[in-house]
This record gives C-alpha cells, sequence and structure tokens, in this order.
C-alpha cells in the first residue's frame, strides 16, 4: 500500500467519528468538513479511487436486499489491492450472551435476569422499534441503571455519553393521540385515499399548501384530518421505518464473510478493534478511543481486499 500521505481513505457513514486524512461521508453531515452522502445510491467517487474503505455500523441499517449492492459500490471504488475494514454488531455475540444470560435468569439470578432483560433488546429492539430510541432507550432511562456496568461493558464510550445525557436532560412528556379520536369516518377515508392514489397531485394539493376555506389550516393539520390518528399513525411508523435508524438485517462472521466474498473481495478475515492491515490504523480512533479502549465493544471487525 503506498505511503500514508498518498493514500486515499473514505469513511462511510461516519457519524460524529471522523478523522481529517479521511474522506468522511454520511447522509447527514454533522460537521462542514464531511460529505453528504445517500449509501442507498451509487457512490460518488470514481472506479478505484481509495486504498481503503471502512465502515462501521452502518451494513446493517442497509435493507438486506441492497446490501450486496452496496458491497459492489464498495468494492468498485477501491483501488486493486486495496483493504475494506467493516464493523457490524455481533449477531453470534448477542445470542450466546442471550442464552447464557437466560439460563442464570431461570435458576433464580437476579442480575442475569437484568442482563437477559438488555440482551433482548440488543437482538430485537432495533430491528422491530416504531420510535426513536425504542425500548432500549426507556430502559437505559433507569436511575439507577440496575445492570449498569454490564450494559457499558456491551455498548462503550457512546452508552456513557448517552447515559449522561439522559441524566442532564429533563424528558418531555408525549401525548399520543389516540386510534379512537379520529374524526374521518373510515369509508370517507377509504374514498380520499383511492383518489390520492387515483391523482397523485392530490396528495400535494390536499397536504401540502394552506386550505383556502380556512388559512389556518395546514397541511399537517389537512393531512390529520382525512386520514385519522391510525392512519396517520402508520404514516409516522412507516416514515421512521425508512429514516435509516431501525436495523435491517444482522449479521455473524460467517454471512459477513460470505456477503463480502460475492461481491468479489478476497479473503475475509476477522480483526480485533486495534488489528489492522490498514497502516496506521489505530491513531485515526475510529474504532479505539485514545486509551485504546473500544468505542463499540458488542461490534465484531472484518477486513478483505480487492484482488490486484
Amino acid at each position: 500500500m503506498p505511503s500514508s500521505k498518498l493514500r486515499r481513505l473514505v469513511n462511510l457513514g461516519c457519524g460524529s467519528r471522523f478523522h481529517p486524512d479521511w474522506v468522511n461521508a454520511d447522509i447527514a453531515p454533522q460537521n462542514p468538513s464531511v460529505m453528504q452522502c445517500d449509501l442507498s445510491r451509487r457512490l460518488p467517487f470514481p472506479d478505484n479511487d481509495f486504498d481503503v474503505v471502512y465502515h462501521s455500523n452502518v451494513l446493517e441499517h442497509i435493507r438486506r436486499d441492497d446490501a450486496s449492492a452496496f458491497m459492489r459500490e464498495c468494492f468498485r471504488v477501491l483501488k486493486p489491492g486495496g483493504i475494506l475494514r467493516v464493523a457490524v454488531p455481533d449477531l453470534e455475540r448477542i445470542c450466546r450472551l442471550y442464552l447464557e444470560k437466560l439460563q442464570l435468569a431461570t435458576s433464580g439470578d437476579v442480575a442475569s435476569a437484568y442482563d437477559r432483560d438488555w440482551m433482548l433488546l440488543e437482538m430485537y429492539d432495533q430491528t422491530v422499534r416504531e420510535k426513536s430510541g425504542g425500548a432500549m432507550l426507556d430502559f437505559l432511562r433507569q436511575n439507577p441503571l440496575p445492570n449498569e456496568s454490564f450494559v457499558l461493558e456491551r455498548i462503550g464510550q457512546e452508552g456513557r455519553e448517552l447515559i449522561a445525557a439522559l441524566r442532564n436532560t429533563p424528558q418531555p412528556q408525549i401525548q399520543i393521540q389516540s386510534m379512537s379520536q379520529a374524526k374521518v369516518p373510515p369509508s370517507k377515508k377509504r374514498s380520499q385515499l383511492r383518489e390520492v392514489i387515483r391523482r397523485p397531485r392530490t396528495l400535494f394539493e390536499m397536504f401540502g399548501r394552506k386550505s383556502r376555506a380556512s388559512p389556518k389550516m395546514d397541511g399537517q393539520k389537512n393531512l390529520n384530518e382525512c386520514l385519522g390518528a391510525d392512519w396517520r399513525r402508520a404514516l409516522d411508523i412507516g416514515r421512521f421505518r425508512l429514516a435509516g435508524e431501525v436495523h435491517q438485517w444482522m449479521y455473524d462472521r460467517f454471512s459477513l464473510a460470505r456477503l463480502m466474498s460475492s461481491a468479489g473481495f478476497r479473503e475475509p478475515t476477522l480483526r480485533s478493534p486495534v488489528d489492522s492491515a490498514i497502516p496506521g490504523w489505530t491513531k485515526f480512533n475510529l474504532d479505539t478511543l485514545p486509551d485504546g479502549s473500544t468505542i463499540k465493544p458488542d461490534s465484531f471487525f472484518m477486513e478483505a481486499t480487492k484482488s490486484c
């Protein structure tokens, strides 16, 4: 691989963790130095552009049917001999810990019962949740957190930061409208929805502008009036689940290696947070903090190369 000054490195879906030596890309950049990039589309880079492609806790948010195309894009933008490094939540470890804690909990171990509850959330919550944070966030709001040391072993620095923020921020009371409060009869709602389907422009006309009859009625209120609370809730859930927070699939060492190989990569290899074929890896502090602790201890790490 070329010297560090000549290397081209890209961090896809970087979030708030990036390094100035890299091209950093995210769908919702949190810093002016990060480029906007929708990973569900073709990557905005030429063929054979980078020496290293890296993404951490991104792949599980991509739909399973789209994962192969995304990995082929990673392959395309890598130079021959380039390295792909991927970090994803470790499904195998989650399952093993869940079964271990379940066994102890059924034997009467109270501490393990809390740990079992947390592992079940790791397994399912980010897949099934219908609101930001889901049941996992509700669990972390407990103060004191009954198994805090175990939870922090699982979620690391990000967990510490989140728990600190929750304990320092008053939680707002959220009022959720009951489905029974819908103002439009179901038959009328079905009729209006059919009209929207027949005439796509109607959606903008009905919801995107203020009503002439009542200037104070904006698009949001029009939507509630037309659809009612039950349809509105379905739209809210659908919009949330398409926004990128939920896990679309989970991976173990076998399935990730198979996905890499199917995209054309060779020799998928398990790595540790500090071990990499990328020269000077630990100085970037993408998988570890300066003190050497792992940022995402619930993840596993795998690298593969593009054939020369």
